[in-house]
């Protein structure tokens, strides 16, 4: 089959259980995708299972563009875009890599990196709501919990390449809950896909006719938020009481952050919030007069791609190429 005469960037987002490549073009159509085990022990750790997983990527998948410029990659952590520097995983894990230096020296082909969150933001400001909105959230709730937030059309940046760092905005003052922060009450201990497996597990013994499984600390499994979230439905009280914890958690990170930035838009990202009963639960208690000006509050993202971090690490590859010129020879 001839290629199409198209140009492409090879993308790979980082998470924390996978990390996705794919082939995106410059209108943020990704054109296929192959997922691999993460490993975020630490930043070397990460870096080496990404190389693995572009080597694998070429080797089986390899490329339907005829002419790919980047690579384009979202980590996790605090991210020096502009350096190509990845500075620091999370607080106690910093080792500093040059990440576009190494990926250029192996592949060739110009490099640009982002953090992952403000990948998926990007994208969205590109291809989503950013076409209707100059001042939105993005609000990821996954295994973690990070917010991008653009502001008279800037993304928000911040001094030390840490903001969008919500997850340990504290929302309940009495909250028993300790996170690895060192305070308590932060909202991703409690509303996170972690968060709400911890919350599971620390509660369970109180309800001992709940139905939601415990899977064994050695099997390295979760109670998965979709199987909480169908428990509260049913009425299962260690589910409902974990989920509305979850949703007033939420809810109240979603005012606090309206008051600081005032945006017309919130856009949830993130597995956990894309279930329909979960955003209904937060959505319940968001104070109407809190949110009178968010003209689209908890809308789900208007991009065309589910892969929304993939699209938003293309577009770094896309800036850095920019940046530099076209890629330094031709990948395909």
């Amino acid at each position: 089959m001839k290629k199409e005469a198209t140009e492409s960037v090879l993308a790979v987002d980082l998470g924390g259980t996978s990390i996705v490549v794919g082939e995106v073009t410059p209108d943020g159509n990704v054109l296929g995708t192959k997922a691999y085990p993460s490993d975020t022990t630490t930043q070397s750790v990460a870096l080496a299972a990404i190389i693995r997983a572009i080597d694998d990527y070429k080797g089986t998948i390899g490329f339907q563009a005829e002419k790919q410029l980047a690579i384009g990659i979202g980590l996790v952590g605090r991210v020096d875009e502009q350096r190509g520097i990845w500075i620091e995983i999370e607080p106690g894990k910093t080792e500093v890599l040059d990440v576009r230096g190494i990926i250029e020296q192996r592949y060739g082909l110009i490099c640009g990196i982002d953090n992952d969150v403000a990948c998926a933001t990007k994208a969205e400001q590109q291809f989503g709501w950013g076409k209707e909105s100059q001042n939105f959230i993005y609000l990821n709730v996954g295994t973690g919990i990070a917010a991008g937030m653009v502001a008279e059309g800037q993304y928000v940046n911040g001094a030390s390449f840490n903001s969008g760092e919500i997850g340990h905005m504290v929302v309940s003052m009495d909250s028993d809950v300790v996170c690895g922060c060192g305070r308590r009450g932060c909202v991703e201990r409690i509303a996170s896909g972690l968060g709400l497996h911890e919350r599971v597990t620390a509660l369970r013994s109180q309800y001992p006719e709940t139905s939601l499984p415990l899977p064994s600390p050695a099997s390295g499994e979760r109670v998965a938020a979709p199987v909480i979230f169908e428990a509260a439905q049913g009425g299962d009280e260690l589910a409902l009481k974990v989920s509305e914890d979850a949703a007033k958690a939420l809810a109240a990170l979603i005012m606090n952050l309206v008051r600081v930035s005032d945006p017309d838009t919130i856009v949830l990202g993130g597995g956990v919030v894309k279930n329909d009963y979960f955003a209904g639960r937060i959505q319940s208690y968001l104070n109407p007069k809190t949110m009178r000006f968010v003209a689209h509050p908890l809308v789900q993202t208007k991009q065309s791609t589910i892969e929304v971090g993939l699209a938003g690490a293309a577009l770094a590859g896309w800036r850095a190429s920019k940046r530099n010129g076209e890629g330094m020879k031709s990948d395909g």
